[in-house]
């Protein structure tokens, strides 16, 4: 008896009363197709000297598990009065073969300069050993295939990694990237001839293509050519003008042009060698005269005493500690009867976590800065922001996921650190 898996087979059984009484025969199929293979009815009744023919249904599922070839029958026929009295008739079924070859390419597309890698997956789902081939297609004859292994045997149920390797003849220098279609076909091969493909059992064509990128980008061709007009601009504007300008000044210092200032500079010294004993007398300048050195050191300590008026340096750290999804602030209030022009700030996020911090003064927002984007950030400001006494200098943080810090293991919560620092001016009379 022949049977397809897939298919449906049947063979009858003849079950006869030899006995003197009456008996109930259970019918059930033993061996290697018993999970495929029913009896019907699974139980007759009989009377001494008659018989009933039952009905064996074989249904094995399409599957590499059901090997092709012979395989081995048995119903066991078991009496119910008499169990010594079992019986378990034998026959041969033959499973007849089919083909499955399934192929799965991975990735579809790829890009490179010259060649591309490819993955592509085999799997015989047919219950005979096969070896797979492949047979690739394109439109021209610009790209070379190669396969690792080029032929795989896969026995029934067993997957193979086949490696492809497509390269192109020529790179591409500049321009747009070529896009190369091509197919791919995995057949299974027959008496170790070259694989036919489209027979039944065989998978579809695979489609595939390799993008060829060029060499250079285009973005490179648009430096390059902005590199070339400053070259231009250099040597036909820049450089005669610098040329220019470096002959005038050689010139300048080799023939200092006259100055009006020169000229009563002679004209002084000229005069005084006349004068004789005026000139010297005038040299020297009375105590009391403006320019003299007693002014000028007077003056020196009037202009210190001025900035020695101001406020003082200060500076102050908020250390917030948040913990994990939750938003938490932290506030430094500037003194009564004094009033905080604040120039620098630093924030510190040793931990790296993740999550937003937002920086006010009084009820003016400064800014909100993402926490990964940073560890330690610093703002500084000419002209200082001036905070009132009483106002406060806020961090609102959010903490979205605890950073790591220098011991390795990652942190239950959030912590940052802001020092903000600048003059603290009294407003005291």
């Amino acid at each position: 008896m022949t049977v397809t898996p897939g298919g449906t087979a049947t063979t009858s059984l003849t079950v006869r009363n030899d006995s003197d009484i009456v008996e109930a025969y259970t019918l059930e199929v033993v061996g290697d197709c018993a999970a495929w293979t029913t009896v019907e009815p699974a139980r007759v009744s009989l009377y001494p000297g008659t018989r009933e023919t039952v009905t064996i249904r074989l249904e094995p599922p399409r599957s590499p598990e059901i090997r092709a070839g012979e395989l081995p029958l048995a119903v066991r026929v078991l009496p119910t009065e008499r169990p010594d009295d079992v019986r378990v008739p034998e026959t041969t079924v033959l499973v007849g073969e089919f083909h499955e070859l399934r192929a799965e390419l991975r990735p579809r597309r790829r890009r490179g300069w010259l060649r591309g890698r490819y993955r592509l997956a085999v799997r015989n789902e047919g219950n005979v050993p096969v070896t797979a081939g492949f047979t690739p297609g394109q439109a021209g004859e610009e790209l070379a295939f190669a396969f690792t292994p080029a032929r795989p045997g896969l026995e029934p149920g067993e997957s193979a990694e086949v490696r492809l390797r497509v390269r192109t003849g020529r790179p591409v220098w500049f321009g747009a990237p070529v896009v190369w279609p091509f197919t791919l076909a995995a057949a299974r091969i027959r008496d170790q001839d070259a694989p036919h493909p489209d027979e039944s059992g065989d998978p579809p064509s695979l489609d595939a293509e390799f993008v060829q990128i060029p060499v250079f980008p285009k973005w490179l061709l648009a430096l390059l050519a902005a590199l070339l007009a400053l070259l231009i601009a250099w040597f036909a504007l820049v450089r005669p003008a610098v040329r220019s300008a470096a002959k005038e000044a050689a010139n300048e210092v080799v023939n200092p042009r006259p100055t009006p200032g020169g000229d009563q500079g002679a004209e002084g010294a000229t005069g005084g060698a006349g004068s004789g004993g005026r000139a010297g007398g005038g040299a020297s300048p009375s105590p009391g005269a403006p320019g003299s050195g007693t002014e000028a050191g007077s003056g020196g300590t009037g202009g210190g005493g001025g900035i020695g008026g101001g406020g003082q340096q200060s500076s102050a750290t908020i250390d917030l500690e948040t913990a994990n999804g939750e938003t938490k602030k932290g506030t430094y209030k500037v003194p009564e009867k004094t009033v905080f022009g604040v120039t620098d700030i630093v924030v510190a996020n040793f931990q790296g976590d993740e999550g937003v911090m937002t920086i006010s003064f009084g009820d003016r927002k400064i800014t909100t800065i993402a926490l990964e984007t940073f560890r330690n950030q610093d703002y500084h400001w000419v002209t200082p922001i001036k905070i009132p006494a009483n106002e406060t200098v806020t961090i609102d943080v959010t903490c979205a996921k605890p950073g790591t810090p220098a011991t390795g293991r990652s942190a239950r919560g959030c912590h940052e650190v802001m020092n903000v620092s600048g003059e603290l001016t009294s407003t005291e009379q």
